[in-house]
């Protein structure tokens, strides 16, 4: 019987991953990868390593989850090491929950090796800390790519009212109805939202409005996923703090001269 490691690989840089991410990678005879992971993280792999690409589209699936379960099972039964390289965290939105799951219906060995997650790397990558003791003593992390009419839709309403920093992972589509849900129930329409996309990496592109013209701003500079959406007064930080692009924008002046 072989084993599974579950590993987050970070938000996109590669240098965010951890030692022991690293070390699953450089020890797998099987790599399951995401869409969204770096592959420079693939060349420490071994030579003869299988490389399996399963990332996802927001509408279309390269492969199923439940194939993804399939492939586990049965690399592992082979005797395989099996990393299983996922972007950010497996346990934060990342479904790692459901492969264990099907790892222990299976009794297969496995670890799990946490990752950086996106929604407090990227915040941090556009100078945004997600709590400040003179802005937030909370913070909370939603999905934003349910349909707001569904049954097990986001409680707004709580999160409005009972939440200083909102991090939304994969919002953008719902943005138009996330900021409509957040101030029926209390948030300003002046609190401060920044959307963060490509975070980590140097095509990383920071907006900053408010949630009454976030939407337009959007529109206006053609943001798209993958984007994450920091609402809350933290975000005021961003142009004080906004050290990584200050620094790309000067290793291109740096290069043009």
């Amino acid at each position: 019987m072989g084993k599974v490691y579950l590993v987050g690989a970070g938000p996109g840089d590669p240098e965010l991953i951890t030692v022991k991410g690293l070390r699953c990678i450089q020890q797998a005879d099987v790599i399951l990868y995401d869409r969204l992971i770096n592959e420079q993280l693939l060349s420490f792999a071994k030579h003869d390593a299988d490389l399996i690409y399963c990332g996802k589209l927001p509408n279309y699936h390269t492969m199923k989850q439940e194939t993804i379960h399939r492939f586990l099972v049965k690399y592992a039964k082979k005797g395989k090491i099996v990393t299983r390289l996922k972007g950010g965290d497996p346990f934060l939105f990342g479904r790692g929950g459901e492969e264990a799951q099907a790892l222990i219906k299976h009794r297969i060995p496995f670890e799990i090796v946490p990752g950086v997650t996106s929604g407090i790397a990227v915040p941090a990558y556009a100078g945004i800390p997600v709590t400040h003791r003179d802005f937030s003593g909370s913070v909370a992390f939603v999905t934003g790519h349910r349909r707001l009419d569904a049954v097990d839709a986001v409680q707004w309403e709580h999160l409005a009212k009972g939440v200083d920093t909102l991090v939304i992972y994969m919002g953008v589509k719902h943005l138009p109805s996330i900021c409509k849900q957040l101030q029926r129930y209390g948030k300003r329409p002046q609190t401060p939202v920044a959307i963060i996309q490509w975070g980590t990496v140097p095509e990383q592109k920071t907006v900053v409005a408010t949630l009454q013209t976030i939407v337009d701003t959007v529109k206006k500079q053609a943001i798209s996923n993958p984007s994450i959406i920091i609402v809350g007064e933290v975000v005021q930080l961003h142009e004080q703090l906004q050290w990584f692009e200050t620094m790309l924008e000067e290793k291109m002046a740096h290069g043009m001269r």
